[in-house]
């Protein structure tokens, strides 16, 4: 008798979801006093290493190269830093570059490698709008109701990347210059 392998079961990820998304939303509590560098990277440290352990979903091929959506996404976030204008101070100081950087990529392994690869299963245009939206809303604890459409904006860009160029790396690319651009800026 033959048995056909039944496909890994989806629990791991929705709990690494479930519990990194409460990790970030604890960030506004996290970030306050000296220690507070520390206990964000730790806890960006967490949702990453969470996030990848977890394995991947069916590959998404890519529709465009990965060097073309990459750029694309690095001009962009020049380009509505200029318009934008100056990002809100950070409260990290020097560490701020660093835990920044963190973050995206925590942030990108969490929505786009593993939100958007769940939500794929109900069309590409539900995991670019579903993981967008979840990224956005989780940042208005953080930053407030007022940044929400830059937020989504954020979020349709990273997740157009990750459908454009069929990984999550390159939006996690994108979202760490962004980090360092708001720290150098």
């Amino acid at each position: 008798m033959i048995r056909s392998e039944e496909p890994p079961s989806e629990l791991p990820a929705w709990l690494v979801l479930a519990g990194g998304v409460t990790l970030l939303l604890a960030r506004p509590a996290l970030a306050d006093g000296s220690a507070a560098p520390a206990v964000l990277a730790a806890c960006y440290l967490g949702i990453g290493a969470a996030a990848l352990s977890v394995p991947e979903a069916v590959p998404h091929p890519a529709v465009l190269g990965r060097l073309p959506v990459l750029l694309t996404g690095l001009a962009a976030i020049v380009a509505v830093a200029w318009v934008v204008g100056p990002w809100p101070p950070l409260r990290l100081g020097w560490m701020g570059a660093p835990v920044g950087a963190l973050a995206a990529v925590a942030e990108e392994a969490l929505f786009r490698r593993l939100a958007y690869a769940r939500l794929l299963r109900f069309g590409a245009g539900i995991a670019v709008l579903g993981s967008a939206l979840a990224f956005a809303l989780l940042h208005v604890p953080l930053y407030g109701i007022e940044v929400l459409p830059v937020d989504l904006g954020a979020g349709l860009l990273l997740s157009w990347q990750r459908w454009a160029s069929g990984t999550w790396t390159v939006p996690a690319a994108t979202h760490a210059a962004a980090e360092l651009l708001a720290v150098l800026r």
